[in-house]
């Protein structure tokens, strides 16, 4: 792999990972320059490149052009917007459209999009083959800081939120900073919530600057660029000694068993909750339940809810639009969550401000009867 210097308005993290190791460019313009990017660091001249249809008419085009450029041969797919799109269905249609356009072991899948292409497109990448070359290009603030690292790959089914999956690390991660200009609000919003997980996890001193300084994340700029490359170099560190969560790597679900339970329960509804509102949600949730195991302060809970409510966040179930099912039902998602072992409820809880800790053997008794005081019944 060659080495590739940063232009100067750009941050480079590198995951070491042996001969897996892999570089995060963050900054502007870099769609324009995927080409030559991935022509320097992969071997094949072939790429599939998975989207769906909102980013597909914004930024398809650009990075086709930039790959023909670079002289890398590349078909499309373009699919549905929306969690729903992480399903089997979709899965046999990626790995159908990526046999068809005879991708190799050395060529690769792209992945234009958010979260949930990136993790469709991932898991396609990871068993076509037996495993051919990925490349992650996110274009949500959700998937810059956080799904498009660390090789965690998947789709949902009726039993829960990414049930099904592997790990496949990506071989380049272009995370273009101008694509973040044409989010929403509330998609930005969705995407800080796991911006401001890295500094309730442990480091304190960065929630401190988000609290002082989101504004500017806000508006872009360099305090943008700092935010997401201080996000991508915290969950590298934390992959790098735990790649396939056997231990602290569990510690980057922070607000994620609430937060799952909480999509479900919404069946995985945009209108109503998107990811980063569940994680919100769910950071409170558990700030709030470590003080009533008397673990942390309340004052911790409600500076966290104060930061994310300022932000724009939802903080409460109360906040998501509609009914949500009874507290047992919540409980039913939460007991099938990925992070149960030996059927013991694993929770990441806290001792305060950026102390979080892995959890292994919380009563559901407990969790049950905070569910139902935090319902808004």
């Amino acid at each position: 792999m060659n080495a590739i210097t940063p232009a100067p308005a750009e941050r480079l993290v590198r995951v070491p990972l042996g001969d897996r190791a892999y570089d995060i460019l963050i900054g502007p313009g870099l769609i324009a320059r995927a080409g030559a990017e991935i022509a320097a660091r992969l071997k094949g001249r072939k790429a599939a490149v998975i989207t769906d249809e909102n980013v597909a008419p914004v930024y398809l085009d650009a990075l086709v052009a930039s790959l023909q450029a670079a002289g890398i041969q590349s078909s499309s797919l373009v699919l549905p917007a929306g969690e729903k799109t992480k399903s089997f269905e979709h899965l046999m249609t990626v790995c159908d459209a990526v046999l068809t356009a005879r991708i190799e072991r050395n060529d690769a899948v792209i992945a234009l999009g958010g979260g949930v292409i990136g993790d469709l497109s991932g898991f396609a990448a990871g068993i076509v083959r037996r495993g051919v070359r990925f490349v992650q290009v996110p274009t949500s603030l959700l998937s810059q800081v956080d799904s498009s690292v660390g090789g965690k790959t998947g789709i949902n089914t009726h039993h829960g939120k990414n049930l099904i999956g592997v790990f496949h690390q990506p071989d380049l991660v272009l995370a273009d900073t101008d694509v973040l200009n044409t989010l929403s609000k509330r998609e930005f919003r969705a995407g800080y919530a796991e911006v401001a997980k890295y500094g309730l996890i442990d480091k304190p001193d960065f929630f401190a600057w988000l609290e002082a300084n989101w504004q500017d994340v806000f508006s872009g700029g360099a305090a943008r660029i700092e935010a997401i490359a201080a996000s991508c170099q915290a969950k590298s560190d934390v992959v790098v000694a735990d790649e396939r969560e056997n231990g602290p790597r569990a510690l980057l679900n922070l607000g994620h068993t609430f937060g799952h339970a909480l999509e479900a329960a919404t069946a995985y509804d945009s209108r109503r909750l998107v990811h980063g509102e569940g994680v919100a949600i769910g950071m409170v949730l558990a700030h709030e339940f470590s003080s009533r195991l008397n673990l942390a302060s309340p004052d911790d809970a409600k500076r966290v809810e104060a930061h994310l409510k300022t932000v724009g966040l939802p903080t409460r179930m109360g906040d998501i639009p509609g009914e949500l099912p009874p507290a047992e039902v919540l409980m039913d998602a939460i007991a099938q969550d990925k992070k149960v072992k030996s059927g013991q409820l694993t929770f990441i809880l806290t001792r305060g401000i950026g102390q979080s800790f892995v959890a292994d053997d919380v009563p559901s008794s407990e969790v049950l009867s905070f569910l139902k005081e935090k319902h808004p019944q």
